[in-house]
């Protein structure tokens, strides 16, 4: 079946997405160069998507941020997302914020996002000042590094109460303001075992900040984790999401005691994609799809080189599967 739900032949697909592979974010950031032109090029025309690396996929191995960046840009993605934690401690040796973003720059990397952790919701507000100056801390630093967007989990409630979601829009909209003085939108995050994992909560507080950069991060996992509907992103723009966390799961674990650490290389578990993707091309989303694992076994088993080379090819493979039919 064609259409809404339904897979999008290669014809289709080159047809709708042509001038919008290489608009890239739209707003956000623009399309990486590749550095590997043979296989990239071939990537850039097979993919309406940039391939990105959250690095919390090779956290096990320890590695500086410098080199984070650096296997990053040879195994082929397009985007990474560094950890604020990461950087601070390179900061902390003597290096610069200007100096990673001419890193990332050299090797043709869009930053697509930067991961941190504040108390910017908290009901405390005491902690929630803390928070908020914290966010905006790391909005300066990712500003530095030649970023545009940063995550905002939410941290310091205990679970999203109906009576408090006035409050809850205007703690967003607060750092979205902040945001503005830095150029960063903070993307409020979804987590499925977390206080916000339902796809309705995050709509509703995205919608009700009334802030036109107002933008959710989502992830396959959190998603099924939280009890999600993949049907429901139908109600959400896809061209208001500069990324979207990929990953897969296993179906032989009970959906409620899923753990980060359950993750799985794209196509390796129960993931739904060829319905998931074909649904997000068709609601317009263009950005990145970054791939985000913490699973110990995978470091445990391979080294650096053969997780990064097998993130890749996986998330490229579930895209093809996913969009490129051929008629």
């Amino acid at each position: 079946e064609r259409g809404r739900g339904g897979p999008m032949t290669r014809r289709e697909m080159l047809q709708v997405s042509g001038t919008a592979i290489a608009a890239g974010l739209s707003g956000f950031s623009s399309y990486a160069s590749p550095k590997n032109q043979t296989d990239r090029e071939a990537h850039k025309v097979k993919s309406p998507f940039r391939i990105s690396l959250n690095t919390s996929t090779i956290r096990g191995y320890k590695l500086p941020v410098e080199q984070q960046i650096e296997v990053c840009a040879e195994a082929g993605f397009d985007g990474i997302e560094l950890w604020v934690s990461d950087v601070e401690s390179y900061i902390k040796q003597g290096g610069t914020p200007e100096a990673l973003n001419r890193q990332i720059k050299q090797h043709g990397l869009v930053l697509e996002n930067m991961i941190a952790f504040s108390t910017w919701i908290a009901d405390d507000p005491a902690l929630r000042t803390e928070g908020i100056r914290k966010i905006r801390q790391d909005m300066e630093l990712t500003a530095r590094l030649g970023g545009y967007c940063i995550a905002a989990p939410i941290q310091g409630v205990s679970g999203i109460e109906r009576e408090k979601f006035s409050d809850y829009f205007s703690r967003y909209h607060t750092i979205l303001e902040e945001g503005d003085k830095t150029g960063v939108t903070p993307l409020i995050e979804l987590w499925g075992s977390g206080a916000l994992n339902q796809l309705s909560d995050i709509a509703a507080i995205t919608i009700g900040s009334v802030h036109p950069k107002a933008a959710m991060l989502l992830d396959f996992y959190h998603l099924y984790r939280g009890g999600n509907s993949f049907d429901s992103l139908w109600q959400i723009n896809g061209k208001s999401m500069p990324i979207f966390h990929i990953n897969d799961y296993p179906g032989s674990i009970p959906r409620e005691t899923l753990k980060d650490s359950d993750r799985l290389f794209p196509g390796e578990g129960v993931c739904p994609f060829n319905k998931v993707l074909s649904l997000l091309f068709q609601t317009g989303f263009r950005g990145a799809l970054s791939i985000e694992l913490f699973n110990r076994t995978y470091w445990d088993t391979m080294n650096v080189k053969e997780v990064l080379k097998k993130s890749y090819r996986s998330t490229l493979a579930v895209i093809n599967n996913s969009l490129l039919i051929d008629d």
